[in-house]
């Protein structure tokens, strides 16, 4: 308790440039921008990284890359930030809460954007003696239905392209944790995503005459509680998974039977057997049901996501380097909440933690027009990554020792009551 207290102290008092730290994530709260159109973002950072390094601009279209040098050879380090805000209206009634009409910055990215600011800017001021960092601002982490990963496209750009690291380090925000807080996960970070929509095709007629039809929303209105029903009971127990059909649509006229409905949902697991088995069970269900009442259908898997997997090594090292700074606490049991910072693992060992914001402000869930954070977590969160980078470029990275931090049962999510956790 002792480290969390230290670094949070650190940061009321103002320490090593918080009060700039402060003034750029509300800058960019203010001033959301959604997936693929982060312009204005991206220029406001862009003048404030361009003194420190190379910076490479229109990664993956709007994304950054800051690349720092230094003056000998060895091991190298990705940090990564994504940009992108959430389209949901600010709810917060705070002078920096968004100027946009439908757009906030939800689920914490501006903090991300900023810690990863930081880190470089006490990167740069004070160089390391080996080995080489980059520092990525990512657009479009958040994916809607059949849309592409922010990932995907920064992983094509010829900036990264067949690039390798020896460490690639994120982080998230995470309201379950309290700042000052580091949760790390003993393996799984973050779920394997599979996103789905079925179009149910039926024949039109007159709602006087439906046997002259074949009504789609019918058919789409049983299906979803066969789903529900099929996933719970083609799980086991020990088996994390989430399922949820979040849209449903059809029909023209309240007197036509319809002849078209469709509804998207996402399926969440962490291990891959009950993943393929799942998506085995939810497309022969859907099919099973169409059929019976004689209607067509169509399914379509969209956004498939890996899971995140935490490297061992670099596992131990969080716990080696950090545990005098902050309280490291061992994440017992995985979320079910997804991150396309998954295909990041193509570029080196990863490691993506969890960042502690509640206190004065913040315990609102991600993806809440409430959400808000502690912003002494911004320091922290600096720190943690600074630390880190530092540790592997020294070479400290395959001789650290083994964790011995308590383990903490957070909830398997991010909108939990942050009661349930005990440091």
């Amino acid at each position: 308790m002792a480290g969390r207290e230290r670094g949070v102290d650190r940061v009321a008092r103002g320490h090593d440039g918080v009060d700039e730290l402060v003034r750029l994530r509300r800058q960019l709260h203010r001033h959301p921008e959604l997936r693929f159109t982060e312009h204005r973002t991206a220029g406001t950072l862009a003048e404030k990284l361009q003194p420190f390094g190379r910076l490479r601009t229109g990664i993956a279209g709007t994304g950054l890359l800051l690349e720092l040098e230094g003056p000998l050879p060895g091991p190298s380090v990705l940090l990564r930030a994504d940009m992108d805000a959430y389209p949901v209206q600010d709810a917060k009634t705070e002078p920096y809460a968004s100027a946009d009409a439908g757009v906030c910055h939800a689920c914490g990215h501006d903090v991300h954007m900023t810690v990863a600011y930081g880190a470089a800017a006490r990167l740069a001021a004070e160089p390391p003696a080996r080995g080489s960092v980059a520092v990525l601002f990512q657009p479009a982490e958040e994916i809607p239905f059949g849309e592409d990963s922010g990932a995907a496209a920064v992983l094509a750009d010829e900036a990264l392209r067949g690039r390798r690291f020896d460490a690639v380090l994120g982080l998230h925000c995470w309201p379950d944790l309290p700042v000052g807080t580091l949760g790390v996960d003993r393996s799984t970070a973050m779920a394997a995503k599979d996103a789905f929509r079925i179009e149910v095709l039926g024949r039109a007629a007159h709602a006087a005459t439906p046997a002259l039809g074949r009504d789609a929303i019918l058919g789409l209105s049983g299906m979803v509680n066969l789903l529900h029903a099929a996933v719970a009971r083609s799980r086991n127990a020990d088996e994390l998974v989430a399922f949820n059909i979040g849209t449903i649509s059809g029909g023209a006229s309240q007197s036509q039977v319809a002849a078209y409905a469709e509804a998207t949902g996402t399926l969440r697991t962490h291990d891959g057997s009950t993943r393929e088995r799942l998506k085995t069970v939810i497309e022969r269900v859907a099919r099973q049901q169409a059929a019976a009442l004689d209607l067509g259908v169509r399914f379509t898997w969209a956004n498939e996501m890996p899971a995140v997997r935490n490297a061992a090594e670099l596992v131990a090292l969080a716990h080696a380097e950090l545990s005098g700074l902050m309280q490291v606490v061992d994440l017992a049991v995985p979320p079910l909440t997804t991150d396309d910072f998954a295909l990041l693992g193509a570029l080196g060992p990863s490691l993506y933690v969890k960042l502690g914001v509640t206190g004065e402000r913040g315990g609102a869930p991600l993806h809440s027009g409430s959400f808000d954070v502690d912003e002494r977590c911004l320091d922290v969160g600096v720190t943690a990554f600074e630390r880190l980078t530092r540790a592997v470029l020294d070479g400290r990275l395959t001789a650290a020792p083994t964790s011995s931090a308590a383990t903490v049962p957070v909830p398997a999510g991010p909108d939990a009551n942050v009661a349930a956790v005990s440091a």
